[in-house]
């Protein structure tokens, strides 16, 4: 039989370990855990992130880093932060939102706690809105409630369904709770082709009268894109309740890339696969892009969408 103090000790021990074990910085080595309340992120990492992986894109690296950072640093925000990214293919849209889930959950799309939803994909049929309506309600309100600093992308607004959206206007509004559930810590991001022409349209305008485009600033830009989201009937946006209420904090604008910024596109890319940066390469990929207008060939039409395939029929070289 065991010695009673040998009993003891041993369920001690257990006790102490069990206790270690389930500590949450223990566990949360090994197991995603949602941010601890108050955890900010840092400023230095997503600055490097944008400046070294996002070309071109003054105006939505400068939004998005003082939005981001200002809405981390708070300690009670009102309402969650609402981003809707416009522009063209190719010009940074996708790979911004993932560089911001990656600075709130390392794991990034990978993360649990982060949730893309495509048009196309998860919501497809234009009798369903009703029933989208209520899942993406019901899927909202349970990540939410698992983790407050939830980030949820919705890629192809442009393609999504009329009123499907506005499902998620409560959720975004300035309310305490909804439901017993507070939504104030969580990320919202629209991406969205929708209003590139204008964006477009503007930075030739500056190109043509000689200014230089990082002149061009977001009170330029995001009126338009307002607006014209709203009235836009191939939008998911098209009169929704979301823009009439002023519930979305900035429209944030893509400029379309130039080709210098295509070439910043293919050396990264190089970079990224080990190769040494051959400019006799990044001139050969950025060379076979196709540029608008016809006449000037000044902007990518694809931006930097293509890079990864073309680069590809080098890579004997």
């Amino acid at each position: 039989a065991l010695e009673p103090l040998s009993v003891g000790l041993a369920l001690g021990v257990a006790s102490a370990l069990t206790g270690y074990l389930s500590h949450p910085r223990f566990y949360c080595n090994y197991v995603e855990c949602c941010p601890r309340a108050g955890q900010r992120l840092n400023a230095s990492a997503l600055k490097e992130q944008l400046d070294n992986r996002l070309f071109g894109q003054h105006l939505a690296k400068d939004v998005v880093l003082k939005a981001v950072l200002g809405f981390s640093n708070n300690p009670s925000p009102k309402k969650p932060l609402m981003l809707s990214l416009h522009g063209w293919a190719g010009t940074g849209k996708n790979f911004l939102s993932q560089i911001l889930a990656e600075q709130v959950h390392p794991a990034g799309l990978r993360s649990k706690f982060v949730h893309l939803f495509l048009a196309t994909l998860h919501f497809p049929h234009h009798d369903q809105v009703k029933l989208y309506k209520e899942q993406l309600q019901n899927w909202i309100r349970g990540n939410v409630s698992a983790c407050p600093s939830s980030v949820f992308i919705f890629d192809e607004m442009d393609k999504m369904h009329p009123g499907v959206i506005d499902a998620i206007k409560p959720f975004l509004d300035y309310y305490e709770e909804v439901d017993g559930v507070s939504y104030r810590k969580a990320i919202f991001i629209f991406l969205s082709n929708a209003g590139g022409d204008l964006i477009n349209k503007a930075a030739l305008d500056f190109w043509t009268s000689g200014k230089r485009r990082e002149d061009i600033q977001l009170k330029d830009l995001e009126p338009l894109l307002s607006v014209g989201v709203f009235n836009n009937k191939n939008s998911g946006l098209w009169h929704s309740s979301i823009i009439d209420r002023n519930l979305i904090d900035y429209f944030v604008p893509f400029l379309p890339l130039e080709q210098r910024h295509v070439k910043m596109c293919v050396r990264a890319e190089m970079t990224a696969r080990g190769y040494a940066v051959d400019e006799e390469i990044v001139q050969a990929v950025a060379n076979e892009m196709t540029y608008f207008p016809k006449e000037q060939k000044i902007y990518s039409d694809k931006g930097c969408k293509t890079v990864q395939a073309k680069l590809d029929i080098h890579e004997d070289l």
